[in-house]
């Protein structure tokens, strides 16, 4: 009975959205305040019942209803409780309920805190929102409905939920994604919402700045946590493999970077507006292709939910009718998008300006990768493979080139700035960075590289110029350097906290993916290896049980200089129901390096009784943290821009909602 509720529930959700989207534009339209007025009720109304959908679904899991196709596919009887939580979003149809549940938060949460906003401008990005929830909805009862029954037949224990998604980090990983890429929805809402009524200007900037640094923000710890747990569950080593479902958060993240930037612009200045526009189509747009990539069946990855092409073509129709409205409203409203400023060629706007475009290049540089091979294969060409080297080759240029203009952007002055003015320090504090840039390696690690120590210089010579940008702003300060410090707006703090994330983020990539140690060894118990000042003993092999799985846990013990470190436990785990065999890699993290041991498979007699000789993976990955450090200060750089005081929007007067309801 609470099943059929929490379908029903999704049926009125439906019912709700159609009206979220359609009255509220008709109370524009004929400025009727009460059909306005609809907006935020609805919103709130729409979220109360999709998430009472979703909580029945959860209690499906929880009760083991296998009756339920959905649950019989996703969960089992011997599943933990917390696992059971997670089959819900394990799957196609229940991380498509996620969708549309956050969704419909994100949409709650622009009702509560847009009360200070003209009350159409509220009115048309709840209504476009709204609009994009009733297309889900639509897809989830038509053609993924979690909730449909399997009887009479139905299996008693459940099928389970896939290995590989049996992990603490699988719990929280894929909420985090959909906070990022289905915020990106509330840019693109007030973006349409400004094409609809003529309003794109400074105000408009500022009342969608905070949304999107909040939907980058998520998304940027999404994808840090999806790397983490590539890291230490698939056994492989590796943080990143550009595997296209990987790309498909990446590219909205990149986008939304552009986006970021430009809307500082248009707040600013109150130029770029036709690129902030496009930039917050382009970014929902991605996250709306990322949806059909994983959902259309046209991609193979760990990742991927479903094979229905039904499906895929849904998503593929809502993609085009989101995108195709949206330009032709874009072209037809690009009059209005003309800017009365003017600035040089030596200039902040210009700086940026330069950032957008490499951004984009850098998403097309992904986007062409990923399709590419699809393309090919669907127009018979047979099947390429476009894999880490395409990649690498065609980024890492744009990343060193985007830290060039990392550095000098925030230093130069809107409109116009005196390029020697701007050259000089900014000459002299890269001549620093390139001694530490190769000075690092070599006493670090022994020997030098190319590209750490343009990748070290470049960073090394940004922190100079964030530095030097920062003392120049408070170094006037009457009641000294601390009182200018505390005087900086949250925006610029926040700016600066972002950049150095993505700095550190930079450094662990350079030197983790030049000086990581790769080695593949045979071990028979009591055997060791020796890698640098560490040496690796194997114990042996025990057998040990988990919830629903039996395991051969390895013993490694690990010593440097010949003094005890860590004990590891690497396992090969049986799952009972499904029989896959995982591997489950023990990783001794530390600040400036991972050790990371994987067992491969038994090479000798006696395995069964731990005697026998087995493959043994062993890694140094230097740095590997700072890769994941970096973007948990990417994402705190975020919050505290979208907590600057200026984003608090007071309310205006009743006169100013009546003439903004007006001039609709």
């Amino acid at each position: 009975m609470l099943v059929e509720l929490g379908h029903f529930a999704l049926v009125l959700a439906l019912i709700v959205a159609l009206a979220q989207t359609l009255l509220p534009l008709y109370g524009v339209w004929t400025r009727n305040p009460a059909a306005q007025a609809v907006a935020r009720s609805a919103a709130f109304t729409q979220f109360a019942l999709i998430l009472f959908s979703f909580a029945m679904l959860v209690w499906a899991f929880l009760q083991n209803d296998f009756t339920l196709d959905y649950a019989a596919r996703q969960s089992n009887t011997q599943l933990p409780v917390w696992y059971k939580v997670s089959a819900v979003w394990g799957g196609h149809e229940g991380s498509l309920l996620l969708w549309v549940l956050v969704l419909a938060g994100w949409t709650s949460a622009v009702a509560v805190f847009s009360r200070s906003l003209p009350r159409d401008m509220t009115a048309r990005v709840i209504a476009v929102l709204g609009g994009v929830s009733a297309a889900f909805l639509s897809f989830i009862l038509l053609t993924s409905n979690p909730f449909a029954r399997l009887l009479p037949d139905f299996p008693p224990d459940g099928n389970d939920l896939n290995p590989l998604l049996q992990d603490p980090g699988l719990i929280i990983h894929p909420p985090m994604l959909y906070m990022g890429y289905v915020g990106f929805a509330v840019p693109f809402a007030f973006a349409l919402a400004g094409l609809m009524g003529g309003r794109l200007d400074s105000a408009w900037a500022r009342w969608s700045r905070p949304w999107a640094l909040a939907a980058w923000g998520f998304l940027t710890l999404g994808i840090a946590l999806g790397s983490w747990w590539a890291y230490y569950e698939l056994g492989w080593g590796g943080w990143w493999f550009w595997d296209p479902v990987e790309n498909a958060s990446f590219m909205p993240w990149l986008a939304g970077i552009a986006l970021l930037h430009s809307l500082a612009v248009t707040e600013k200045r109150g130029v770029f507006k036709a690129w902030t526009v496009m930039l917050a189509i382009i970014a929902f747009a991605l996250s709306l292709l990322g949806t059909f990539l994983v959902r259309s069946g046209v991609l193979t990855s760990v990742h991927a939910f479903a094979s229905d092409p039904t499906r895929g073509l849904f998503v593929l129709a809502i993609l085009t009718v989101v995108v195709g409205g949206s330009l032709t409203l874009f072209a037809v409203r690009a009059g209005s998008l003309s800017s009365e400023s003017r600035y040089e060629l030596v200039s902040r706007e210009m700086f940026l300006l330069a950032n957008n475009l490499l951004l984009l290049t850098a998403t097309t540089v992904v986007l062409l990768g990923t399709l590419f091979p699809l393309v090919a294969d669907a127009m018979k060409l047979g099947k390429i493979s476009v894999g880490p080297p395409y990649f690498n080759l065609l980024f890492v240029p744009l990343t060193l080139l985007l830290l060039v203009f990392m550095g000098m952007g925030p230093q130069s002055n809107w409109k116009r700035h005196d390029a020697g003015k701007l050259l000089r320090p900014y000459l002299l504090i890269l001549l620093a960075a390139l001694l530490l840039g190769v000075l690092l390696p070599l006493l670090w690690f022994g020997s030098g590289s190319v590209r750490v120590t343009l990748a070290c210089t470049l960073t090394f010579a940004v922190f100079g110029s964030m530095a030097r940008d920062v003392y120049q702003k408070v170094k006037t300060a009457k009641n000294g350097i601390w009182a200018g410090l505390q005087r900086l707006s949250r925006s610029y703090v926040g700016m600066q906290v972002a950049h150095a994330g993505m700095l550190v983020t930079v450094i662990g990539v350079a030197l983790t993916s030049t000086y990581s140690i790769e080695r593949d060894v045979r071990l028979a118990p009591g055997e060791s290896m020796k890698e640098g000042s560490y040496t690796f003993v194997f114990k042996g092999i025990s057998e040990h049980e988990g919830p629903n799985y039996v395991a051969r846990r390895g013993e490694i013990s690990v010593f440097k200089n010949g003094e005890a470190v860590r004990t590891l436990y690497p396992e090969k785990r049986i799952y009972n129901v499904q029989r896959n065999t995982m591997t489950e890699a023990a990783i001794d993290p530390g600040l400036f390096r991972d050790l990371y041991v994987a067992l491969g498979e038994p090479v000798g007699e006696g395995t069964a009784s731990g005697q026998g000789a087995w493959a043994v993976r062993v890694y140094l990955k230097p740095f590997i943290r700072w890769i994941w450090l970096g973007a948990i200060v990417m994402a705190l750089g975020a919050v505290i821009s979208a907590s600057d005081r200026r984003y608090r929007m007071r309310k205006p007067a009743a006169e100013n909602i009546a003439s903004a309801g007006d001039k609709a």
